[in-house]
């Protein structure tokens, strides 16, 4: 078995699509693909299993009409495979191939820019102070949206954020 084969053989196709976040057209074309592979796969294990040999001793044993069995001997002995042009099919591999690098190239950049964003928020978190290190003027600082709200809600005489007494309970009883 060649290593090309054994190669391929080993290709976890599922795993691929999910490892390399791939999306869309990606993985239906690898999907097609696959099928394809699998498709001429084992018609080149059915036909090789075929035998390729002709016994016409065999058929000159068992035919009355020998005639016929010399015309078949003549006429496989003539024969000669056809070649066929796969350029084009060679063609529309490159194209696959292109738009698949095109596409990798995109899912690369993609995971490269999560995984900086990912390492900006690791740092973030590990040099972030704890909890209860916080003052008020550092929430105020780092979400002033809080303190807008807060100003309009006492400018409109609630003291209490909506829904706190559903969540928390009265306290005004202590």
């Amino acid at each position: 078995m060649s290593v090309a084969r054994s190669a391929a053989l080993k290709i976890d196709w599922t795993r691929i699509a999910t490892s390399l976040n791939l999306k869309g057209s990606t993985v239906t074309s690898l999907q097609a693909f696959k099928k394809r592979n699998e498709d001429v796969r084992r018609k080149n294990t059915l036909l090789s299993e075929q035998p390729q040999t002709i016994d016409f001793a065999h058929y000159r044993s068992i035919l009355n009409n020998q005639a016929i069995v010399n015309e078949i001997e003549a006429a496989a002995a003539k024969f000669k495979p056809v070649t066929y042009d796969v350029s084009k099919q060679l063609a529309e591999i490159e194209k696959f191939e292109a738009v698949a690098i095109q596409n990798a190239e995109q899912t690369k950049l993609g995971v490269d820019a999560e995984l900086q964003d990912l390492a900006r928020t690791l740092e973030n978190i590990e040099s972030a102070r704890s909890f209860d290190e916080l003052t008020v003027d550092d929430v105020a600082k780092a979400r002033p949206d809080i303190d807008a709200r807060t100003a309009e809600m006492v400018s409109k005489g609630r003291w209490m954020p909506a829904g706190y007494k559903e969540k928390f309970g009265d306290l005004s009883l202590l």
